[in-house]
């Protein structure tokens, strides 16, 4: 082969090798309850009774006075605050307030719902921890060009750890050496992955392309230009979507997600293809096809018997080129 294809092979990855592990583009895709109001009326007073006399006071009190029972002791009658003829209430009044008092003592202070727990992590669907290995095609003929590997680990807290390498190998790598590796981390909740931090390097140095997600604030931040964008629920970033498409919970249906490429964030439709039968270096696989379309054209084959990893991933870009990763190995690290 000449050396200028071998070479022009070796730059294409360079450019695409984010693109292999997730399309840069976006392939899918609570309410705070409002505040009581209280509300005050202004009502006229009572209309106060003409105040009786002292003497026809004491003379109707005598009279309503039940008389006491032989052996029992008088009440004492305390001394009222205020005279009767001071005030300008009534003395009915000042009974009726302490009974409504003593109801409201009794009754205690207003009992508030406490705040709702914190859900319990999702169970992981896939093992505590795995690798699966890639070979990394170009073209219609094949040509391997590269070689990548996932990495991923569940811990018992709920949450999850996933790496993600690319690197050119063989002939390409002789006159190209290129390795890309970016990671994800975040949390296992119950619609699925719900990542907190995407980091990326080139050559072991920071690729600049890393993204941060604020949840309570349903938005992203972007390292490239530190844009801040507004975020759909379930939203991924490249790394991060291939396993989050195991939780979908009817994936043969299509879905619409959110992804963060570290570069930007968009919303696409997934459509499925159905079932199809795969044969790859790691073996026989009954898959589900799934296909993300733009400008480029990201699939995704989902194995339905091994816990929907995915074993085989296309990118079509823009020109027509055509990269895949195809699985040599599923196991453990």
């Amino acid at each position: 082969m000449p050396i200028a294809i071998v070479l022009a092979l070796a730059a294409s990855l360079g450019i695409h090798a984010a693109a292999l592990f997730g399309p840069d583009v976006e392939l899918f895709g609570g309410g705070t309850e409002e505040p009581v109001m209280l509300r005050a009326e202004l009502q006229p007073p009572p209309t106060t009774p003409p105040v009786e006399s002292p003497r026809q006071v004491v003379r109707d009190a005598a009279k309503a006075k039940p008389a006491a029972k032989a052996g029992s002791r008088a009440p004492v009658a305390q001394r009222p605050l205020h005279s009767a003829v001071a005030t300008d209430q009534p003395s009915s009044v000042v009974p009726a307030a302490a009974e409504a008092d003593q109801s409201a003592a009794a009754e205690g202070p207003v009992a508030t719902a406490p705040p709702a727990p914190p859900p319990e992590p999702a169970k992981p669907r896939l093992p505590a921890r795995g690798v699966i290995r890639f070979a990394i095609l170009m073209g219609t003929q094949g040509f391997q060009i590269g070689r990548a590997e996932h990495r991923w680990e569940f811990s018992e807290d709920g949450r999850y750890h996933l790496y993600g390498m690319t690197e050119t190998s063989g002939l390409v790598a002789l006159f190209k050496s290129v390795r890309f590796e970016n990671e994800s981390t975040g949390r296992l909740i119950a619609g699925g992955l719900q990542p907190e931090q995407y980091r990326t390097r080139k050559n072991g140095r920071d690729a600049n392309e890393n993204a941060d997600f604020d949840w309570p604030a349903t938005q992203v931040t972007l390292s490239r230009d530190g844009q801040v964008r507004p975020i759909a629920p379930g939203t991924q970033d490249v790394l991060s979507l291939n396993y989050h498409l195991a939780y979908l919970p009817k994936p043969e249906e299509g879905a619409s997600i959110g992804v963060v490429t570290g570069k930007k964030y968009e919303r696409y439709a997934l459509d499925s293809l159905g079932e199809e039968a795969l044969e790859t270096p790691a073996g026989h696989f009954r898959t589900l096809h799934l296909r993300a379309m733009t400008d480029s054209v990201t699939e995704i084959w989902l194995a339905l018997d091994h816990h929907r990893l995915p074993v085989k991933i296309r990118f079509t870009d823009k020109k027509g080129d055509i990269y895949e990763q195809i699985a040599t190995e599923l196991g453990t690290p």
